[in-house]
């Protein structure tokens, strides 16, 4: 069975226009996180207010941020999944009363405990870890390591530089979602219509 697919990190209103348009899509991702080149400005975030996502969901995705700002950011988009790539406690993640998903940054093992932690989570995602970053590394991690958690009873998102060249690769570990976002860029925060095209075909 084929993963699902989400193309994280749009901040401009001509890729959103035209990313709607393919049916093997199925989720967008939105950071608002303002260190990350992908962070979504204030101008896009009011044209999203009416945007029709047709049959695609939105990820709003968070590192650390207060209640105030979720609640207002996630706001405007109709039924959002919540994405916290931080420290949040299930009870903090759940308290939005929308579906959640819980990164977690994969070094050289997988933490089975703290996983357990965040039995409220719709969708747990496993991401590279490098040091001081949150996420968006660009990196993959031994995707092997993924087999460990096959038999957990998880909706299992992959992340952390798929691109193209190893998207096979990460279709062999039959996560439930492939969440891509710098394998798809030009330069840091610039999506390409093109790699976008050439990783779907290759899916």
């Amino acid at each position: 069975m084929k993963p699902l697919i989400k193309i994280c990190g749009i901040n401009q209103l001509k890729i959103l226009n035209e990313l709607v348009l393919y049916d093997q899509i199925n989720f967008l991702g939105f950071i608002f996180y303002e260190k990350s080149p992908r962070n979504v400005s204030f101008e896009l975030l009011q044209e999203v207010k009416s945007f029709d996502f047709k049959n695609k969901r939105p990820v709003c995705v968070y590192v650390d941020a207060d209640r105030s700002y979720i609640e207002e950011t996630s706001s405007y988009f109709e039924d959002p999944i919540l994405q916290f790539h931080g420290n949040e406690s299930n009870e903090f993640c759940n308290s939005f009363e929308k579906d959640f998903w819980k990164v977690f940054r994969i070094n050289n093992n997988i933490n089975f405990d703290k996983i357990s932690h965040y039995p409220d989570a719709s969708g747990i995602l496993f991401e590279n870890y490098e040091r001081g970053k949150p996420g968006g590394t660009g990196v993959p991690f031994d995707w092997n390591l993924l087999n460990s958690v096959k038999d957990l009873d998880i909706k299992m998102i992959l992340s952390g530089g798929i691109n193209s060249e190893n998207v096979d690769n990460a279709i062999d570990i039959k996560p439930w979602c492939l969440d891509i976002n710098s394998g798809v860029e030009s330069s840091p925060g610039v999506k390409s219509l093109d790699l976008v095209k050439e990783i779907l075909n290759k899916i």
